[in-house]
């Protein structure tokens, strides 16, 4: 028995944008053309802000604007956690929490860590503040699922060279176990390099792909989350699922699923 992601697919790719300028209009435009989900991390105290080089989303057109896909926290005011009080860290996240919630009218429980910069304090924080997972700006170049949510590093940013080849050997590798794609970067930096054809082409290439999850980031942990919490009877026979996920599996060749509070044999 090998656990899926829905629909048995094996393959998910996410993406991660940080700030909230206007630009994310654009590029949420083109991951509704391509069927791409994405995960926007915001500061909701420079919501609706104006700006010489781009003005901030405003307020009142969050959660139409990023319908389909995740808001997140980036603290209110793009803190650096590094250089701050931890109390005034743990302040901002919650506030942020609350700001995007009211928005949204939904739970906000996804972050970025502004910079790419935290400690073990620092996560500590997140996690109480009820932060399920957290993205750094470490890239590794990998398809690899994180072993800790609030330590989630991407696979590249969108300005790594090698963002349309990875894309490829992401789509052409064999399936062995679950594998994720995650990329990252600001809408902005799209604006200030004249150079929104990088996304347009990577979504091109990406989109419309029968054997990729396209997934935000906060619907990946919270699955990959409940897989993890599944428990097995010692033989390996019995699958108690004691989440609100239906989880997806693969045995002896079948598709099968294992709904939330179900007990049952493989």
């Amino acid at each position: 028995m090998e656990f899926t992601y829905p629909q048995g697919l094996k393959k998910a790719l996410t993406f991660s944008y940080d700030d909230g300028r206007e630009f994310d209009r654009r590029l949420v435009e083109i991951f509704n053309q391509h069927g791409l989900k994405g995960t926007f991390h915001l500061n909701s105290g420079t919501l609706g802000l104006h700006a010489p080089n781009g003005d901030f989303v405003a307020p009142g057109e969050v959660k139409e604007l990023y319908q389909g896909h995740e808001v997140a926290v980036h603290t209110v005011s793009h803190l650096h956690p590094m250089s701050s009080p931890l109390s005034q860290v743990s302040r901002e996240i919650a506030e942020d929490r609350k700001a995007l919630e009211a928005l949204t009218g939904g739970l906000v429980v996804g972050m970025s860590y502004p910079y790419g910069c935290y400690s073990d304090e620092v996560v500590a924080v997140a996690k109480a503040q009820g932060i399920l997972y957290s993205r750094t700006t470490v890239a590794t170049g990998e398809f690899h699922l994180p072993a800790d949510f609030l330590r989630w590093h991407s696979t590249c940013h969108h300005g790594d060279p090698r963002l349309l080849d990875l894309g490829k050997k992401f789509l052409a590798a064999p399936d062995m176990g679950l594998s994720l794609m995650y990329v990252w970067g600001h809408s902005f930096e799209f604006a200030w390099g004249n150079s929104w054809h990088i996304i347009e082409d990577f979504a091109a290439l990406m989109g419309g792909q029968d054997h990729v999850w396209y997934c935000t980031n906060i619907q990946l942990c919270r699955y990959v989350s409940a897989i993890r919490a599944v428990e097995l009877s010692a033989d390996g026979k019995l699958a108690y699922n004691p989440t609100g996920e239906t989880l997806w599996y693969e045995s002896n060749g079948q598709v099968s699923t294992l709904a939330p509070g179900e007990c049952k044999a493989l």
